[in-house]
């Protein structure tokens, strides 16, 4: 039989995501863009990246926006064209194939992959609590952080030193764009772990 991901990682299933704010403060910034990427396996057992999901998301009301936050990530909140919803319609979208995702393969719930898992993590379990939503798919504080991953494997925790390191293309222009900083840190995640399965050997399924 062909190996499945809920195998690999103990029944959880990876979901990169990347978030862009208006501070770095998840209780009392605003949440502006939310991309979440998703992993497949192979029939080999390997890694491989697949659909990205993206919306554009409203300040919540009493949202702090720092503009420092602002110009670096490019993002002006009154745009016409940013198409932004609200953030229960923006978790809603964006939770809706990661739970279907979840069913398909067999997995208990997703674990949140990101650069600086942490950062991301804290933003999208506030954005969830202020809707609130009842079935929030993520794993509460679990998570794999490529920042780590990264230094472990290439002694780079800086996300484009890291992507480079493993033999990726980046493109510094594109950088702090949710979607594209989604799919680097998605790649660079199935990278790093296709080598270590490759090197050290798969580890067997738990069969708790």
């Amino acid at each position: 039989m062909p190996p499945h991901i809920a195998q690999r990682f103990r029944g959880f299933l990876p979901v990169v995501v990347d978030i862009e704010t208006g501070g770095v403060n998840a209780a009392t910034d605003a949440v502006l863009q939310i991309a979440a990427v998703m992993v497949h396996m192979n029939e080999d057992g390997l890694l491989r990246t697949g659909e990205t999901y993206t919306t554009h998301v409203e300040p919540f009301e009493g949202a702090n926006l720092d503009p420092k936050s602002l110009e670096f990530n490019g993002i002006d909140p009154d745009h016409p064209l940013r198409m932004a919803v609200s953030e229960e319609a923006a978790l809603r979208q964006i939770f809706q194939p990661i739970r279907e995702e979840i069913r398909a393969t067999g997995c208990t719930r997703a674990v949140l992959v990101g650069h600086n898992a942490w950062f991301d993590l804290g933003f999208l379990n506030a954005a969830a609590n202020r809707v609130p939503i009842k079935r929030n798919p993520f794993h509460p504080f679990s998570c794999f952080d490529t920042a780590t991953l990264g230094g472990l494997a290439y002694g780079q925790t800086v996300l484009a030193r890291a992507v480079a390191a493993a033999g990726l293309p980046w493109d510094a222009r594109e950088a702090h764009s949710a979607i594209y900083d989604a799919e680097k840190t998605a790649e660079l995640f199935c990278t790093i772990v296709n080598t270590w399965d490759q090197v050290a050997g798969r580890p067997a399924a738990d069969p708790r």
